[in-house]
């Protein structure tokens, strides 16, 4: 199970990655991500989130390696993510900058975590 949270969540975070560039992109004239890019986005992310909360359930692992609980830690990131990504996509249109990094700070290090996590548990 930590497998698959794993590989959804690296999914939501490439697709995160091309629509963050494709949002810079607008300032050149080209048009902005459509809504539903960012709501698949959303759902993979939450679909992977529910898939490592699963995985958390089952029997542990990481604690010999001194990560133990790093699958929780990323699970606390990635729902903070989660939950700033809705306000992003609630204000789509005149959300400030910051909201947006805070989601990326929140997002990347939980990815970050949980591929220490998954790798060395």
């Amino acid at each position: 199970m930590a497998s698959a949270a794993t590989w959804v969540i690296t999914l939501a975070v490439i697709a995160g990655t091309l629509l963050a560039f494709w949002h810079l992109r607008a300032a050149e004239g080209i048009r902005r991500p459509p809504a539903w890019a960012g709501m698949a986005h959303g759902l993979a992310g939450a679909v992977g989130l529910g898939l490592l909360l699963l995985a958390l359930r089952g029997p542990a692992r990481g604690a010999a390696e001194g990560t133990g609980s790093f699958g929780r830690i990323a699970a606390w990131l990635f729902g903070g993510a989660l939950a700033v990504g809705l306000a992003v996509w609630a204000r789509r249109r005149r959300g400030p900058m910051l909201t947006v990094l805070l989601h990326t700070a929140l997002a990347v290090t939980g990815w970050v975590v949980l591929l220490a996590w998954a790798v060395l548990g």
